[in-house]
């Protein structure tokens, strides 16, 4: 095996040792690593002489292959179907899955050079596949898939908002809030949750962003859904269409919005929706910029820091549509002077 850098020796061990096993070693493997995500994972590139390549995806310890998130989630998606890639093989003791290799390509990173046609095209192509999701989804509805036994409720919501309070708020911006604003904060908070998780539940992927739909053989596939769960229909589409990692033209958007709700043959007009819309991406977003604050202050990661001034933007837009979180605007706004 040859490597374009020193890998970790735990992770050079592990990756020797799945190569062997599966009988890879023999044929003079190159180990690449991929940039990572926010998780703990760690993902490589095994390039092979007389065949495809694959992406191994290290787990920070060994795995029961049968309980696995991940596959779990990956049989359910396979059922509707959705493009996923493709597991080819896995090592439990090791922390190992070997999965299709769907090359470097994300949405994202796709948009820079894509024609207007093109970036219109791969939208509602993503945003189908949301539909896909929540239709199929309902139907296939079973205990034995993971996503049916949690949801976005109001113990999960409200700790999201909590870690926007802890990471971004008082670990990244060092402020100190009083125990009057702190209460206030929380019954604004609670407001919000509640009203979340009140709505009607669908299958949410839970991450579905620019950086998790792959372009792979002219067609998105969708990647990172192990954390998959029920909550509002409006939850995956605000992860697209205000998204911290690119920008989206306002008029795109509510193209984007209407096209989904013909797809889903639902009785809201856009009228109707875009208020829910416009409450999830406050949620969606403030929990997001609690992300960015950790991963800045506690994970010693600043690739994330350049997110950040979007994504601040989205929450005050938000709050400028929202009315009747005025109180909660002003709270903020005391703390985080982009919100004024």
């Amino acid at each position: 095996m040859t490597t374009d850098i020193t890998l970790a020796a735990d992770q050079g061990e592990r990756i020797d040792a799945y190569l062997r096993q599966s009988g890879l070693a023999t044929r003079s493997p190159r180990v690449v690593p991929l940039t990572g995500d926010a998780s703990d994972r760690r993902y490589f590139r095994i390039l092979l002489q007389d065949a495809s390549s694959m992406v191994l995806s290290l787990y920070t310890a060994a795995f029961d292959y049968e309980t696995l998130s991940f596959v779990n989630v990956a049989r359910l998606l396979a059922r509707m179907p959705v493009p996923i890639p493709e597991i080819s093989g896995h090592a439990d003791d090791l922390g190992v899955l070997a999965l299709q290799d769907l090359g470097d390509v994300t949405l994202q990173a796709h948009l820079g050079a894509a024609t207007p046609a093109e970036h219109s095209a791969l939208y509602r192509q993503a945003v189908s596949l949301i539909a896909t999701m929540q239709k199929r989804g309902d139907e296939l509805a079973s205990p034995d898939y993971i996503p049916y036994r949690i949801a976005f409720d109001v113990e999960k919501l409200a700790w999201e908002l909590d870690f926007f309070t802890k990471h971004f708020v008082e670990a990244y911006r060092g402020v100190t809030i009083p125990s009057a604003s702190r209460a206030a904060l929380q019954e604004e908070f609670d407001t919000l949750t509640e009203m979340l998780a009140s709505e009607a539940r669908v299958l949410c992927h839970r991450d579905y962003h620019s950086r998790n739909l792959m372009l792979h053989e002219g067609k998105l596939y969708i990647i990172d859904f192990q954390d998959a769960r029920m909550g509002p229909d409006t939850y995956d589409l605000v992860s697209l269409l205000r998204d911290s990692y690119l920008d989206l033209p306002e008029q795109v958007v509510g193209e984007l919005i209407a096209y989904f709700l013909a797809l889903k043959g639902s009785r809201d007009t856009e009228q109707d929706f875009r208020p829910r819309f416009d409450v999830m991406a406050l949620q969606r977003n403030l929990k997001a910029l609690g992300t960015f604050g950790y991963q800045t202050t506690a994970r010693r990661n600043p690739v994330y820091i350049q997110y950040i001034p979007r994504t601040l933007r989205y929450v005050r837009g938000n709050l400028a549509q929202l009315p009747q979180f005025g109180r909660l605007r002003e709270l903020l706004s005391a703390h985080v002077e982009e919100f004024r």
